[in-house]
């Protein structure tokens, strides 16, 4: 399992130097439109936001990167694993792109785009991560997977659990 979520958290090397300014970790509670359960995490990539489901239709809301051009997608999963500091291998695409790139980039290090903390999502190679660039959050910057500030990822990953339901929309 550790190397399918190595390799599932590949999907977010990127273009961290898009932005010129970082996004500032700031959870806020907000209201929510939408028939969410309370639990559930929503992105909205065209905000570039995430939203995690209270009760009462309020909701987090964090700032989040999202998928570049050709790297968006959108449905409903779940989360199927946790990890704290994880190692990185990145996938065949992310290898093409980047050749030189090593096949494993050891957890912790300044280099591993994982940040902090990952929580893989069910049915592919995808995860909701931090980042150890956080300029490139609130952009359209990473292969699928959805990047948050540090601060925020540690927040989120204490509130929600395995099998938490995640749905991204366009």
């Amino acid at each position: 399992m550790s190397m399918r979520i190595a390799v599932a958290l590949a999907a977010t090397i990127g273009a961290g130097i898009v932005m010129s300014s970082a996004a500032q970790a700031r959870s806020e509670l907000v209201g929510i439109n939408g028939d969410y359960a309370p639990g559930t995490i929503v992105v909205k990539t065209h905000e570039r936001r995430l939203y995690l489901v209270l009760e009462s239709g309020r909701a987090m809301r964090y700032p989040v990167g999202v998928g570049k051009a050709g790297k968006q997608w959108a449905g409903t999963t779940t989360i199927d694993g946790k990890y704290l500091h994880p190692a990185w291998s990145p996938p065949s695409e992310v290898k093409r792109d980047k050749p030189n790139m090593p096949d494993v980039i050891p957890g912790g290090s300044p280099r591993n785009p994982m940040g902090v903390a990952a929580m893989t999502l069910a049915g592919g190679e995808y995860a909701i991560h931090g980042t150890n660039v956080p300029g490139s959050v609130g952009g359209f910057v990473s292969y699928g997977c959805i990047r948050m500030l540090n601060d925020d990822i540690s927040d989120l990953y204490q509130r929600v659990s395995v099998g938490t339901t995640v749905t991204v929309t366009h």
